[in-house]
């Protein structure tokens, strides 16, 4: 009888970047649903400030936790796409990143609450590190790529050197030294693969990064609904509350609509058109996640429960679903549609942004969003 047993150990060579039938594993399904934990934490927690109007404050610490929660899962997607061996070895390393995630996950509120980052800082620690020992299997297996495996490891490690140090540093210096500690981790990907590029697969990223998009959006579906039964709850609902969740979920279907209207992984062609594509994806995984705060944030000024104006609930929704609309078009719209196409999502942004003044803005903006589904079924691609 043929045996089925996994393997302990398999040396981590490079996978082949036309491999067929090339898809998701449910280790790494597993690892997306793991960090749904930090996205909901990290939008709830922004929803809580803008609801009191604290919009600087709000944005800035929210800039600084999606970027962690992007950045450690954007790596461990490109490595997992070139050398995932499902080992032992490998999944125990994997799992030790979840545990990091949902550390990280954990000081989330305490990061936005307090500006207190240590415990997130620990969480994110753990996940890098342990995709340090990732990249040094990777250079022990993978002769031809081990420079540029060491490089991803030693660089990986001296990134996380300063964020220790970002922990100590004066509170005024954080926003600035968080920026260039940043710009650090994402250019060790680019020094790296100047070494020897890796073999991550095209397919499988692009299917990976809408993976990460339907998180994203499900974060925004849950607190919608969320925040409506909230409103029902309490006994100030009415129509009004219902033409919002309405408006809401017009929002979020159309958002999910236009990302997957086309194939991405035609776009993944060169490794610098591949870093644009994978690093601009921050913009629309964050605006997205963005989109839900501020629908809950729009239901909770009709019930009398937040501290900001009208014109204010309304743009914390309009924001993010224009910044979500003018990524989507920059990454998968602009560089194969056609002048009719772009056209329509050059007026659909600053519509979205008009909505606001109509005292409706989630229910305009959800009508912006289907008017521009409609536009891209009849005017094709």
């Amino acid at each position: 009888m043929k045996s089925f047993a996994r393997p302990w150990y398999r040396p981590m060579s490079a996978r082949s970047m036309d491999e067929q039938h090339r898809v998701a594993t449910p280790l790494e399904l597993f690892f997306d649903l793991c960090f749904v934990v930090a996205v909901s934490l990290a939008a709830s927690s922004l929803h809580h400030m803008l609801a009191e109007a604290h919009f600087g404050l709000a944005l800035l610490r929210y800039a600084m936790v999606f970027f962690a929660i992007w950045w450690a899962w954007m790596n461990f997607t490109w490595f997992a796409s070139a050398y995932d061996t499902d080992d032992g070895v490998y999944r125990l390393t994997t799992l030790v990143q979840i545990a990091g995630v949902l550390i990280f996950a954990a000081g989330v509120p305490r990061a936005f609450d307090e500006g207190d980052f240590g415990i997130a800082v620990v969480g994110y620690l753990v996940m890098r590190l342990a995709m340090v020992s990732q990249w040094l299997r990777a250079a022990r297996a993978d002769g031809p790529r081990r420079r540029c495996a060491l490089r991803y490891a030693g660089g990986i490690v001296a990134v996380q050197l300063l964020w220790v140090l970002w922990l100590v540093l004066p509170v005024s210096w954080a926003p600035v030294a968080f920026v260039v500690f940043a710009i650090a981790e994402v250019s060790v990907p680019i020094w790296a693969e100047r070494a020897a590029p890796t073999t991550w697969h095209p397919h499988h990223i692009a299917e990976r990064y809408g993976l990460f998009t339907l998180i994203v959006l499900g974060e925004s579906v849950l607190a919608a609904t969320t925040a409506t039964q909230s409103a029902l709850a309490s006994g100030h609902g009415g129509p009004e509350v219902l033409v919002l969740a309405g408006g809401g979920l017009l929002i979020v279907f159309s958002m999910w609509w236009i990302y997957f209207e086309r194939p991405a992984h035609h776009l993944l062609t060169t490794l610098r058109t591949s870093i644009i594509w994978g690093y601009s994806h921050l913009v629309v995984f964050g605006s997205a996640a963005a989109v839900g705060a501020g629908i809950e944030v729009a239901l909770a000024y009709q019930t009398h429960e937040a501290h900001l104006s009208g014109f204010a609930a309304g743009m914390v929704v309009a924001l993010p679903v224009a910044v979500y609309l003018a990524g989507v078009w920059a990454l998968h719209v602009r560089p194969c549609s056609t002048p009719l196409m772009n056209a329509a999502y050059l007026v659909a942004v600053p519509l979205v942004l008009l909505t606001p003044f109509t005292g409706w803005a989630v229910p305009a903006t959800g009508l912006v969003l289907a008017a521009l589904v409609a536009a891209s079924s009849a005017l094709g691609r």
